[in-house]
């Protein structure tokens, strides 16, 4: 199963510590390993980003920034065999946060991918 993991974070002042990238880079070298991360990435700030809504029968777009801009966004997509494991996978990420960043402070959702057995047909 695979599941998307995007973590939202305050912009923090200065930053983050290389103690921090290198454990995060011996990190996902580990998921790499274990054949478990299949993509990983930050989005680019809001400034770069459109929203596309469709209300009462009309097509929208707005353009960036977002209130929100000031959050860092990043993501990675795991396959894993359960919920459980993409949520440890992702606690391992967020701990390296909490350990090696003073006063960061952020959040991450871990969300299941349909994949092709949830549209096969029943019977």
């Amino acid at each position: 199963m695979r599941y998307l993991v995007i973590l939202k974070a305050a912009q923090p002042d200065g930053p983050p510590p290389a103690e921090l990238m290198e454990a995060i880079a011996k990190l996902g070298m580990d998921a790499t390993n274990a054949g478990v991360m299949l993509d990983m990435g930050g989005l680019a700030p809001a400034t770069n980003s459109a929203r596309i809504a469709v209300n009462a029968g009309g097509l929208s777009v707005v353009d960036g920034p977002f209130a929100e801009a000031k959050e860092l966004i990043s993501y990675v997509v795991y396959d894993v065999r359960s919920k459980e494991e993409a949520v440890e996978w992702a606690g391992r990420f967020m701990r390296l946060h909490r350990d090696l960043w003073q006063g960061w402070e952020g959040e991450a959702e871990v969300s299941r991918v349909f994949g092709p057995e949830d549209f096969a047909p029943q019977g």
